[in-house]
């Protein structure tokens, strides 16, 4: 006996169609994207890539141009017929974004294509009121550089979990800053909207935003720095969780008798795995200083020392051994990994895909490995960039 679920029937009275409005602002977001992802373009060609009537791309493209969204630019060339205008976005536009990290913080600003201005680097202070006061003078010296520009708004990336719902940071083991509110004190000292992020969280927006990963429904970013952080896309949608916890498994622990991490347990995947990890195995192999960074030992790996180039091997083993919980947990499509490490890909690549493959389930498939086409700071910094753009622009993320 073969039995079938009942399917609910919507009747007419449960169906509310979408207002001209609704309509009107879907079709402005599609033609804004359009322009941002294709410029410069025509509109001839917005309409033939997006099938609307040439009479509602021109009503759309000059409210665009009259919010200064959208400049016209050169006049194009066609062998007959009247020559095409085509449009770009407007460069005075401007986002500040912010790249909060354990030592040092960046604030920078871009363009809504994510090409940056200016940029100026500072300590991190130890405190979260002192840190917040010196980014307030540094994004009120980025703000002065900005005139006769129109500044969207401010983007802060931080390494940990920001609860939307309370305005606070709520988990930062690397950054040891208390639960804080960043948000508020930087709009009243600026007058600016402010949106703050995980960082691994920003990574997945400038992904999706400017590394032509838009197609992508299923996708991982997994940075590595200081300490691991994982952001994801799920069906096109960026998961936050409750909290906005979702996403630590740098602090999912591989062997509980491991070293202690920042968050208080032992043996987390990124005490294995992060560059501080593979800093403490050069150390513990009897070489080089305290004070070595993590770029020196990619250097020094190249240069032909042993000991560094067994450093980066096991660190990038526990790369990808933890890289196993994510490939079961969330089967993504792409992995993009975000980090210094991208510099030596050569050396960390082979070594965490094989990792990966060796530990498939049946009938899965291994993701598509990546580095990033930037390093972390870059890809922080233009995620805030799309963090703050996302309210005009509509983004499925």
């Amino acid at each position: 006996m073969v039995t079938t679920a009942k399917i609910g029937v919507i009747g007419p009275k449960r169906i509310q169609a979408a207002s001209s409005e609704v309509v009107r602002d879907i079709n402005r977001r599609i033609v804004l994207n359009l322009i941002r992802t294709r410029h410069p373009i025509s509109r001839a060609d917005l309409a033939r890539l997006c099938g609307l009537q040439r009479s509602t791309i021109s009503l759309i493209v000059e409210q665009l141009i009259e919010e200064h969204w959208v400049v016209e630019g050169p006049m194009g060339r066609l062998p007959r017929g009247r020559r095409p205008t085509f449009l770009r976005l407007n460069e005075d536009r401007v986002i500040i974004g912010v790249d909060i990290r354990p030592t040092q913080t960046t604030v920078a600003v871009a363009d809504a294509n994510g090409k940056f201005a200016s940029r100026e680097v500072m300590a991190t202070a130890a405190d979260p009121k002192t840190g917040v006061a010196d980014m307030i003078r540094c994004i009120q010296r980025a703000m002065a550089s900005c005139r006769g520009k129109k500044i969207e708004g401010i983007g802060i990336s931080v390494p940990g979990r920001f609860d939307h719902r309370s305005d606070r940071l709520v988990f930062a083991p690397n950054l040891k800053w208390r639960e804080f509110d960043i948000r508020s004190p930087i709009m009243k000292a600026t007058g600016l909207e402010v949106e703050l992020e995980n960082a691994a969280n920003a990574c997945v927006l400038a992904a999706v935003w400017f590394d032509h990963m838009d197609q992508a429904r299923n996708l991982v970013v997994v940075t590595v720095s200081e300490g691991i952080g994982t952001g994801f896309l799920v069906n096109g949608q960026l998961v936050r969780g409750l909290n906005g916890m979702a996403g630590e498994f740098g602090h999912v622990p591989l062997d509980p008798k491991g070293p202690v991490c920042g968050c208080g347990s032992r043996g987390c995947w990124e005490v294995f795995a992060s560059n501080r990890a593979a800093l403490r195995y050069y150390l513990e192999a009897g070489a080089g200083a305290g004070d070595l960074t993590f770029p020196d030992l990619l250097r020094l790996a190249d240069q032909g020392d042993a000991r560094a180039g067994r450093a980066i091997e096991k660190m990038a083993q526990y790369l990808g051994r933890g890289m196993r919980m994510v490939v079961a947990g969330l089967a993504p499509e792409r992995i993009v990994v975000v980090g210094d490490l991208t510099r030596a890909w050569h050396r960390f690549g082979p070594v965490i895909e094989a990792e990966v493959q060796a530990q498939v389930l049946p009938g899965g498939c291994a993701p598509r490995l990546v580095p990033a086409s930037e390093d972390g700071g870059d890809a922080r910094l233009r995620g805030t960039v799309a963090l703050v753009l996302q309210k005009d622009f509509g983004m499925y993320v």
